[in-house]
């Protein structure tokens, strides 16, 4: 029997899930992970404890496959992913010579001036907080000289299993300003200062970067030879799970904030309204995430009460309330606007219609979210999957099918790390 790996690092832990060559889960497995620190206001885990926690997942997914009767050797490939952007500075060795600064670090003010000069106006690599402009500030790192590789999160960990640095994937690599069209690092990222010698390898996802280490195979009981995958970030990875495959088919995660992403023929962007296309093989997932969801709910009503309003709602019969529900001023899509203000006034008459109010605000976004992606030339939404905690609310399903006016599924899985192991099955 041929087995498959996906890890999925997160930020508060790592998953693992075990795969056979049909994409049936045969086994998974989850370490906790501390969460990360601020580091003069920006937001930094010790790389470190992201190879000790993938260390410990895999011991774990050992002793759960050989309690099931099988075995981590019969795992033939491997891949990784990981948060989007996170990054950090290894020597020759692989040794981090800096935090790894995470997704949502941002206030890189003097490198995005840099990056503005230089980068496309369409490119995704301009702003604060790109992994461009936190690559541009690793640079000036004291104790970065011996530097040989920036990694982000995904691409070290592939490396340690490696022992092998210098690759990284087409998804990864996209906010560092790899042009993902053309397939290649463009001229300009070395007249923003870029030092060329720190740029990856990029691959497509899915293809293959190398075999694990024999001794770090050992160290898991992995097989000699068992390849390591390109893989993707965590948001593509859910996405790869959800079950979505036809061209048309969007994936909506209703977690803390609201994010989509639409399967479709061709790429489009537009940074000033947040979208951008991932590449996987000659798929493109374009999308964007909103500042809105989960989270500015709980503001308002514990789970408990929500559960309990959900009940009580007519999802047919709408409000005349008009809210952009956000927790505090900024919007990043389908607006962009730092000092967006939330809209949340009148209070309807009742915490019922409040509560309704809210959702049919979200689902309304995301309406425009797939609109803005059909107006740049992406294909017209056919069907949406959901991940995320709020795909269990059928109130809130209900409004989203009104307001979005297409059929609307559970994901069949929002495991990002099944995803990650269907990219190293092949089966995308």
């Amino acid at each position: 029997m041929n087995l498959y790996l996906g890890i999925d690092l997160g930020t508060s832990g790592v998953r693992t899930a075990v795969i056979d060559a049909d994409g049936k889960v045969v086994s998974s497995a989850s370490v906790a992970m501390e969460s990360p620190l601020l580091v003069k206001g920006r937001s930094c885990q010790d790389a470190n404890l992201w190879w000790k926690a993938v260390s410990d997942c895999l011991i774990d997914q050992r002793q759960k496959l050989e309690t099931l009767g099988h075995s981590m050797q019969w795992i033939t490939d491997l891949s990784v992913d990981g948060t989007s952007g996170s990054l950090l500075m290894v020597d020759q060795n692989l040794t981090p010579l800096t935090h790894g600064y995470m997704y949502d670090s941002a206030n890189f003010q003097d490198e995005a001036i840099e990056i503005e000069k230089h980068a496309p106006k369409n490119s995704i690599a301009r702003g604060e907080g790109s992994a461009l402009a936190r690559l541009l500030f690793l640079q000036k790192e004291s104790g970065v000289d011996q530097a040989r590789h920036a990694m982000h999160q995904a691409d070290w960990i592939a490396a340690k299993l490696m022992q092998i640095g210098g690759y990284s994937d087409e998804t990864n690599v996209l906010k560092m300003g790899y042009d993902v069209r053309s397939r290649q690092w463009p001229d300009w990222l070395s007249r923003c200062g870029v030092r060329s010698h720190l740029l990856p390898s990029v691959q497509p996802v899915g293809d293959t970067f190398g075999t694990v280490n024999s001794k770090i195979g050992e160290q898991f009981g992995l097989a000699s030879g068992t390849r390591v995958v390109a893989g993707t970030t965590d948001s593509n990875a859910a996405f790869l799970a959800s079950g979505a495959s036809q061209v048309g088919e969007g994936v909506t995660s209703l977690g803390t904030t609201l994010a989509i992403k639409l399967l479709s023929d061709k790429p489009v962007f537009d940074p000033s309204r947040g979208i951008y296309s991932h590449r996987i093989k000659d798929m493109w997932l374009p999308g964007g995430a909103s500042n809105t969801g989960g989270g500015v709910l709980l503001d308002h009503f514990s789970a408990e009460q929500m559960r309990e309003l959900e009940s009580q709602i007519d999802p047919m019969n709408a409000t005349a309330l008009d809210y952009y529900p956000l927790s505090r001023p900024g919007e990043r899509f389908p607006i962009y606007d730092p000092n967006l203000l939330p809209r949340l006034t009148p209070r309807g008459k009742s915490d019922v219609e409040f509560f309704q109010g809210m959702l049919e605000g979200i689902a309304e976004i995301e309406r425009i979210g797939y609109a803005a992606l059909a107006d740049l030339g992406a294909p017209t939404l056919k069907r949406v999957f959901t991940a995320g905690g709020g795909s269990t609310n059928r109130a809130w399903t209900q409004i989203r099918s009104r307001t979005l006016n297409v059929p609307i599924s559970e994901a069949l899985s929002s495991d990002a790390a099944v995803g990650t192991a269907r990219i190293a099955a092949k089966l995308l």
